[in-house]
């Protein structure tokens, strides 16, 4: 009775932080780690650059990008069974000093120091968090999105399910339209 019980509030638990996150940025559903690789491959990601994964979920973005390209990796979770997770992840892998886990909406976070950007969230959120991208970014931060586009942004490359773009000014659709027209004139 008592693991029937356990098992329940569980499944409740789950079903709640689901219906929280979803309309803030997205459930969660885990990438898998050839994806994770993958995408860090695409953004090309080098030792002590600053990788944020927002929305990171259970972390591996973050413990990858720590582990195999030796960045130092910044998560912001909302959720914060998934943010508490990543705390002991980070804890017991010893990665104290390379990745931080910040709890809070990634809508308000500072992410200016961003070499990279990883996400892997619903199309209208990407379309919400463009604007947020270009003001913040500095030239030359990557980012890269596991399925979803960002509609008025330049995609530069693609592996798989991996989409990279560069967030400035000349990569937007509206620099691009203009560009056309300068040469078409």
């Amino acid at each position: 009775m008592g693991i029937l019980i356990a098992s329940i509030l569980i499944i409740v638990i789950l079903l709640l932080s689901l219906i929280w996150t979803t309309p803030r940025g997205a459930p969660w559903v885990p990438t898998s780690l050839s994806l994770v690789r993958d995408m860090l491959d695409l953004a090309e990601v080098k030792p002590d650059e600053v990788v944020y994964d927002l929305g990171c979920g259970d972390g591996r973005v973050l413990v990858t990008a720590a582990l195999r390209y030796q960045a130092r990796a910044v998560g912001i979770e909302l959720d914060p069974l998934r943010w508490l997770w990543c705390q002991i992840l980070v804890t017991l892998l010893g990665l104290r000093g390379r990745v931080k886990v910040q709890l809070g909406d990634l809508f308000q976070a500072d992410i200016s120091q961003a070499d990279v950007v990883a996400c892997y969230l619903l199309p209208d959120t990407n379309k919400r968090l463009q604007d947020k991208l270009l003001r913040e970014l500095k030239p030359g931060a990557r980012v890269v999105s596991n399925t979803f586009i960002f509609p008025g942004i330049k995609e530069v490359d693609q592996k798989g399910k991996a989409r990279l773009y560069l967030f400035s000014e000349e990569h937007t659709t509206a620099a691009y339209i203009k560009k056309q027209l300068l040469e078409s004139s």
